[in-house]
């Protein structure tokens, strides 16, 4: 048991970190030590599928039932949503630009996955009709995204509508969220067994490069930050008509707590205080704002599944045309959303977007897979603007509702 204490009480980035180091140096040292060992692999790429479909279904119809009566959210609630969405699909977009600008999965090896062929074109009617599922059931054991996201906004929808009597639909969904959340912790924890098998196989069919395209990847995460974080900053500028360099100043400690906790949900609390005794920010519209933003309010998740879908395709040899791009960005967009508050959760949403466009869930799961070992820091690194979106919008909310004190603002000026 002693043995089993000092596991579990090593962090798990630290024994993913061993798994990968393990990994690499059994696949350069013993390739076919790699190939013995490839089943663990298997299987934990066969947890994920196993998880996605319901993951998917659960956290976005609970995230939209979580916004609660439409009518008691009122103006500030309503403009609140529909700021997050507008920074929500921007961020998207800027991760798909970036990675398309960058293309830091060219040359990626995966190990066992032939380059895929999404077979002849869908058109638009066609993907128009697959939306809305003739069978549920079917939809849900198909793997059909668009249609398992459509049924979850629905869901969640309906059970907002229903009001008092759509109650217990409300609770179940958030049990049923809660459950999910802690079967995905289990499976996370046999990450480092999987991260072993599937670094070992990688390296030993494609060597050390596979870390060349990593490194990549790392760096088209920091420069969408960093241009998202800067859109923030001209919405505080232009919108606000605010100082944006006070403002940064102001969130500064949200930020560092955000970076090293990879976790907006547990940001919460200094965010409320940076928005009330550096920002100005009435607490009435603090209050309101940052926790529905640490439940829908996912830039950095959404601009990392963005950038994840175009690294994705190009490991897979897939150009996406033009009409692939415009359903990654909806159903990027609608994944941030439902995005589970805990980390490295956005990977599990990627097999949405890829599902979408054609891409076989086993495949999406190998990508997990080479990226897992390394999401740890990508994930305290996107982690990062997520904040800054929340406390962009509370600003530019209390703004608009004369609930900004612009002396205490003024009073945060840099130097």
């Amino acid at each position: 048991m002693s043995i089993v204490r000092r596991w579990f009480a090593v962090p798990l980035w630290q024994r993913v970190i061993g798994g990968l180091v393990l990994g690499v140096i059994l696949g350069a040292a013993w390739p076919a030590g790699a190939d013995a060992v490839a089943i663990v692999g298997d299987l934990f790429v066969r947890l994920i599928r196993m998880l996605v479909v319901p993951v998917v279904l659960v956290t976005i119809a609970a995230g939209i039932a979580a916004l609660g009566d439409p009518r008691r959210l009122g103006a500030i609630g309503g403009r609140t949503v529909l700021l997050f969405a507008f920074t929500t699909i921007v961020a998207v977009t800027i991760g798909m630009a970036t990675g398309l600008l960058v293309r830091p999965g060219a040359g990626v090896v995966l190990a066992g996955v032939a380059p895929h062929a999404l077979g002849p074109a869908v058109s638009a009617a066609d993907q128009l009709r697959d939306i809305i599922p003739v069978n549920i059931i079917d939809a849900l054991a198909q793997g059909n995204m668009l249609a398992v996201i459509f049924t979850a906004v629905l869901l969640g929808t309906g059970a907002v509508a229903a009001g008092e009597a759509g109650r217990p639909v409300v609770a179940l969904f958030e049990g049923l969220a809660a459950v999910l959340l802690h079967i995905v912790r289990i499976v996370m924890e046999v990450t480092p067994f999987g991260v072993l098998a599937l670094i070992a196989r990688a390296v030993a069919s494609g060597g050390a490069a596979v870390f060349v395209n990593i490194g990549a990847l790392a760096l088209c995460v920091v420069i969408a930050s960093l241009v998202q974080m800067l859109f923030h900053g001209a919405l505080i500028a232009f919108v606000a008509r605010l100082s944006p360099l006070r403002f940064f100043r102001g969130i500064l400690d949200a930020l560092v707590v955000g970076f090293s906790t990879a976790s907006s949900s547990a940001t919460l609390p200094v965010g409320l205080r940076v928005a009330e005794d550096n920002l100005g920010i009435a607490p009435s519209v603090a209050g309101t704002v940052l926790p529905l933003g640490a439940s829908i309010g996912k830039d950095g998740t959404a601009m990392y599944v963005g950038l994840m879908g175009q690294f994705a395709l190009q490991a897979l040899g897939i150009a996406p045309d033009g009409g692939m791009l415009v359903v990654m960005l909806l159903t990027g967009a609608l994944a941030a959303f439902g995005t589970a508050p805990v980390p490295s959760a956005s990977l599990f949403m990627l097999a949405a977007m890829l599902s979408a466009v054609g891409v076989a869930p086993e495949q999406t799961a190998l990508v997990v897979g080479l990226v897992l070992p390394f999401d740890r820091l990508l994930d305290m690194t996107r982690t990062t603007p997520s904040v800054s979106a929340n406390l962009t919008v509370a600003t530019l909310v209390a703004r608009r509702a004369g609930a900004l004190d612009k002396a205490v603002f003024a009073a945060r000026a840099p130097g």
